[in-house]
């Protein structure tokens, strides 16, 4: 046990001192960025940073990076909604080329969504449209919410290639192929991928929404950072979505999405109809249960306490409350605009028992039993759930590959927001992975270089956390405290009870008698000493001066229980004494001298003394 608790100590230990020099670490790590951001404002860091507007490399359908501060290609929709009244129907709200608020990129701008509580529409044409083929198919586009999102999307809509496309018209009811991006509304975070597919025995098109991601999508939405949304289609009718270039979401187009590509082979017979005795009861009524004689429904739940008894001093005629008595009316109290003015109310200090009507107290009705109900039994005629008939499916069909979906030629943004200032940024459609990165890498990884530098260290970061969360003081309390209090529990306790140990062991010794055996194993080894090749005259000597020293010395106190106890011993000693008596005179002669039996008795003496 002992070795077990000295290599616990010694593992805590070791532990506290590798958690110290973690927080050297942090704390110099701290002062390093901290002393940067003295020395260098985020102006200047920025200024260092040469930023160049991202190429595409490859075959690509459509790119923007609005460096330029110009809308250049983008449409603003004119139209209205068709399900609102007149003022609120209007895409009136408004579009503007800024930089980010924080963290920029000199030369580098955006898109801004400006309006609050504004319906929001602007689109661009490819450069070429999209034809699902055999190619990939990568959406990629940066998003913001400076200023956060109460409620409001950020997604895009690829916009289907047909002959009556019209830019200007672009509202909520214009038909697309795909919808992709962020959206948020209380606290339901969504990202979106929902793509129309072309019902071909009815032609209608219908949403096929994929599986939401097995993420936390909040911190996307919150943290006030650009992050970067790809959603990647396969022609082997699987897909992608990716966030910051991580996968959050991945699937197959006719499995991982509702409803379903394909319709159910079979369908309930529509004109099929429940027979009317058709008998869904689980449980019924037991007809042959009668109310008992002695069952009162009459009586109350509740009734009169009417062993209580109204107390003494109670007012029946005393209000609880009445007009303060102290209170004065304003002095610009206008009685023809305010009304007649009317002290206010106090509790009645004469109600110090209590006023009003008294009545005792309601208790729980023994009598109560309430309505009477027959007790339930299984059903023997219970049929089970009905359910129609089912019949092959008219409409059924099946596509094997849904990747072949409508082609697309445009992109457009058809937005509602309660939270302005939303950005977006570096678009780019493409069919090469390679191409997307590369342009991520100039655009985007530009921004996350410039907001890691300008994050502040670990230690700010646990202060403002600390700040939003209170509770987060009592894990740091415990996360600190918490080495020091294993030391002290599992080391300094077991050295207090060490020194308590030594002390009972020499409190034992003192009070124990000595017996024969004793004195037998002191004489052994008082021979054993002398038998030593010792100077007998120095030891002697040494000896006599420790008596004179304690002799010239003041006597040494001794309480009651020791004088006692000491005294005790003497007694047992001499008991003793006649049967070692001849035991201690052949350890005499065998020591040929005198000198160890005297200073035995002289030390004993003293002792005593």
């Amino acid at each position: 046990m002992h070795f077990q608790g000295f290599w616990l100590c010694l593992g805590l230990l070791s532990i506290s001192i590798h958690a110290e020099l973690v927080d050297d670490d942090v704390e110099r790590t701290d002062f390093d960025e901290n002393s940067g951001e003295t020395d260098v404002n985020e102006d200047e860091l920025s200024s260092e940073v040469k930023y160049k507007t991202p190429q595409p490399v490859g075959e690509v359908y459509f790119t923007e990076t609005f460096d330029s501060g110009k809308l250049a290609g983008w449409v603003l929709s004119k139209a209205k909604k068709d399900d609102t009244d007149t003022e609120t129907s209007i895409y009136s709200g408004r579009w503007e080329i800024e930089e980010l608020k924080e963290n920029q990129v000199p030369g580098d701008r955006g898109l801004v969504l400006k309006s609050r509580a504004k319906h929001h529409a602007i689109s661009a044409t490819l450069a070429k449209p999209f034809v699902f083929a055999d190619k990939p198919l990568i959406v990629q586009y940066e998003v913001n919410f400076q200023d956060g999102i109460d409620c409001g999307g950020a997604y895009i809509k690829l916009l289907a290639d047909t002959d009556d496309l019209n830019l200007e018209n672009f509202y909520d009811k214009t038909s697309y192929t795909i919808m992709f991006g962020p959206d948020k509304c209380g606290e339901d975070y969504k990202l979106h991928f929902i793509f129309r597919h072309k019902h071909p025995k009815t032609g209608v098109f219908e949403e096929k929404h994929a599986k939401p991601p097995e993420v936390d999508l909040k911190k996307f939405f919150t943290d006030r950072k650009t992050h970067l949304y790809t959603l990647v289609m396969h022609p082997d009718d699987t897909f992608e979505v990716l966030i910051d270039q991580v996968v959050v979401n991945r699937g197959s187009l006719l499995e991982d999405v509702a409803p379903p590509v394909n319709p159910p082979r079979e369908i309930e017979d529509p004109s099929d109809e429940k027979p009317e005795e058709w008998d869904e009861r689980v449980k019924i009524p037991d007809p042959s249960a009668v109310r008992p004689d002695d069952w009162d429904e009459n009586e109350p739940a509740q009734v009169e306490d009417l062993s209580v008894v109204k107390p003494d001093g109670w007012l029946d005629d005393e209000p609880k409350f009445i007009p303060d008595p102290n209170a004065e009316k304003p002095e610009d109290w206008n009685e023809d605009m305010d009304g007649e003015w009317e002290a206010p109310r106090i509790p009645n200090p004469a109600c110090e028992v209590g006023c009003g009507e008294w009545s005792p107290p309601m208790i729980e009705n023994p009598k109560y039993k309430g309505v009477w109900r027959p007790p339930m039994i299984d059903n023997p005629n219970y049929q089970g759930v009905w359910s129609p008939r089912k019949i092959p499916n008219p409409d059924y069909f099946e596509d094997d590959h849904p990747f072949l979906l409508t082609s697309f030629s445009a992109l457009g943004l058809e937005l509602w927001s309660m939270t302005s200032d939303i950005y977006f940024d570096n678009f780019i459609i493409c069919s090469e992975k390679e191409v997307a990165d590369r342009w991520a890498a100039d655009g985007w990884g530009m921004k996350r270089m410039i907001a890691t530098a300008n994050e502040p260290g670990i230690f700010a970061q646990l202060m403002a956390a600390a700040e939003e969360h209170p509770w987060l003081w009592l894990l740091y309390l415990v996360t600190v405290g918490l080495p020091v209090a294993l030391l002290t529990s599992f080391c300094w306790p077991r050295k207090v009870k060490k020194k308590y140990e030594d002390a009972a062991y020499k409190k034992t010794d003192i009070c124990k008698p000595q017996t024969k055996g004793a004195l037998e194993q002191e004489v052994t080894e008082e021979k054993t000493a002398l038998e030593k090749p010792v100077d007998l005259g120095e030891e002697k000597k040494q000896s006599d001066g420790e008596i004179v020293e304690k002799e010239e010395g003041e006597p040494e106190e001794k309480s009651e229980e020791e004088i006692e106890i000491i005294e005790g011993q003497e007694e047992g000693n001499k008991s003793n004494k006649s049967g070692s008596e001849d035991e201690m005179k052949e350890a005499d002669e065998g020591t040929g001298s005198g000198d160890g039996p005297v200073k035995s008795v002289r030390r004993r003496r003293a002792r005593k003394e």
